[in-house]
């Protein structure tokens, strides 16, 4: 056990000395979701001018945009930290050590929650001065809220390295736009009931849907929903399994065909 943990330990300073040395990196990290920020704000402020809806519900705009980057920072941190394995032709060499599979995914689990910190708190506290709305107001619920996008965010990178690995560099931009097929059904800027009654099954399939309702509970009725909770971490928990199980394949796949010394589109 310690064994393993000194190995996720040295693989998660590998990755911390690769982010720390380098400043573009640390820049991408927090473009983004302050470019973001800045533009969904001032469409806000522009809403709130114009509809009776928003004016009721100051700042959901701007919380569902930085909450829906925790989903994405978390999912492209375990796809890039891979990617970049990929890119240097690493991965032989790091499987001659006794470094297990689940033992890189976790590595890559925790850089991934380390850069969507970095990523998404300047822009958080960036809409306070700005804007004069702080997502912090939300309290406890946000960290309920970060946690169940976290692990979305995790399982669809897992994924996506499984595929990246089956396929090879070729599926590379998967890291990129996978994500943006759960934006339409996750009801990040309206209800679920907005969507049609046959795709509204297939929304409350994803754990965002049920993040982004239990947000607007909260900022409109002043209600932390339980419910609403425990169905996205029970979704979660679909989607973990499913990721570990596909990445676990992945790689036996990879031992078997030589993959791990032979990537390429």
């Amino acid at each position: 056990m310690s064994q393993s943990l000194d190995r996720i330990t040295a693989m998660v300073l590998r990755y911390t000395y690769l982010l720390r040395g380098s400043w573009p990196r640390l820049l991408e990290l927090a473009y983004w979701p302050t470019m973001q920020m800045i533009i969904w704000g001032f469409i806000t402020q522009f809403f709130m001018g114009h509809s009776s809806w928003v004016a009721e519900a100051v700042g959901v705009l701007l919380a569902a945009v930085l909450l829906w980057d925790v989903v994405f920072r978390s999912q492209l941190g375990v796809s890039i930290c891979f990617l970049e394995e990929m890119w240097s032709r690493n991965l032989g060499h790091l499987f001659v050590s006794p470094l297990r599979p689940h033992e890189l995914s976790l590595s890559l689990m925790i850089m991934a929650l380390i850069r969507t910190l970095i990523g998404v708190l300047p822009a958080m506290l960036l809409a306070i001065p700005l804007y004069h709305y702080s997502i912090f107001t939300l309290g406890l619920p946000l960290l309920a809220f970060f946690v169940g996008l976290m692990i979305m965010g995790w399982s669809l990178g897992l994924i996506i390295v499984g595929l990246i690995l089956r396929l090879g560099l070729g599926a590379e931009s998967l890291a990129w736009v996978a994500i943006f097929a759960f934006a339409p059904i996750s009801g990040i800027y309206y209800p679920i009931e907005t969507l049609p009654a046959w795709l509204q099954p297939i929304a409350w399939a994803t754990p965002a849907a049920y993040v982004f309702e239990g947000m607007r509970s909260v900022m409109f009725d002043g209600v932390f929903r339980w419910d609403l909770w425990f169905g996205a971490m029970a979704v979660n928990a679909v989607y973990l399994s499913f990721a570990t199980l596909s990445i676990l394949f992945a790689f036996r796949a990879a031992r078997e065909r030589g993959l791990l010394l032979q990537q390429g589109e």
